[in-house]
């Protein structure tokens, strides 16, 4: 079992997420609680924890604050940041300090199924391979003129919604006509919106393919495709092979329950 704290001030909020998500079910088991980033950051350096479940805005220190405590320190923590806000600048924060996992409150219980079990397999895989690089497959398109402010929000934002993103919401974010951001994204990244897209869902269901408990048609929900034959054609047409030939090829071995 790997070892998770949450942290969050709101008392009735840390008490959902630690009775009502299945976490060992997972792989995981919640070792404590704690109300805010100081007191999660004096826990984490008397008690070792993988993973880091932890809202943003908190008194006394915060999700960023705390997120840049353990990046500074270097310690070995996974960290998932929980924020109601849809806020581009916390999610540029995020990433800075090296969070990969942003989630806006009240999370989904699929958002939060599927972040577990992504971070399950990149646990997995490292205690593997403890003196190598974790290497996953990260086939999401690179893309030309990401340091453009524009750009950068819409990255972040499809990061977050992949599962149902349109052009028309990401337009909304950015407050322009989706027409014109069809346009300017093409123009500054040389991609179209709805390939980047795509390449967003394939990279998520190659990592969640790594666990065998998963089938097809569950991972096909889990990215964002009601139909599993549309999951399965999108899928061969970028990896040129179905998910079943891309398992089978990978040889991965069946995660432990």
């Amino acid at each position: 079992m790997y070892k998770l704290l949450v942290v969050d001030d709101e008392a009735e909020t840390r008490s959902t997420l630690c009775s009502c998500f299945p976490w060992e079910q997972l792989g995981f088991r919640v070792e404590a609680e704690r109300g805010n980033g100081m007191e999660a950051l004096k826990y984490i350096l008397q008690q070792p924890v993988d993973v880091l479940l932890c809202d943003i805005k908190m008194p006394v220190m915060n999700g960023i604050e705390l997120a840049k405590e353990i990046a500074t320190r270097k310690l070995p923590i996974r960290i998932i940041l929980l924020s109601g806000l849809r806020d581009f600048e916390y999610a540029r924060q995020a990433i800075n300090c090296g969070v990969r996992h942003y989630l806006v409150k009240p999370a989904k219980y699929n958002d939060i199924f599927t972040v577990l079990s992504e971070l399950k397999i990149e646990l997995d895989q490292e205690s593997q391979h403890p003196n190598s690089e974790l290497s996953l497959e990260r086939d999401v398109l690179i893309l030309e003129g990401q340091d453009d402010p524009v750009i950068q929000k819409i990255i972040s934002f499809i990061e977050m919604e992949y599962r149902t993103v349109t052009l028309e919401e990401s337009a909304k974010h950015v407050h322009m006509n989706p027409t014109y951001v069809s346009a300017y994204f093409k123009k500054m990244t040389g991609c179209k919106f709805s390939e980047y897209v795509q390449s967003v869902k394939m990279n998520k269901a190659a990592v969640l393919l790594k666990d065998r408990r998963f089938k097809a048609f569950e991972v096909s929900e889990m990215v964002g495709y009601a139909n599993a034959k549309n999951f399965i054609r999108s899928f061969k047409q970028f990896y040129g092979k179905t998910p079943g030939q891309y398992r089978h090829e990978g040889q991965f071995p069946a995660s432990p329950h």
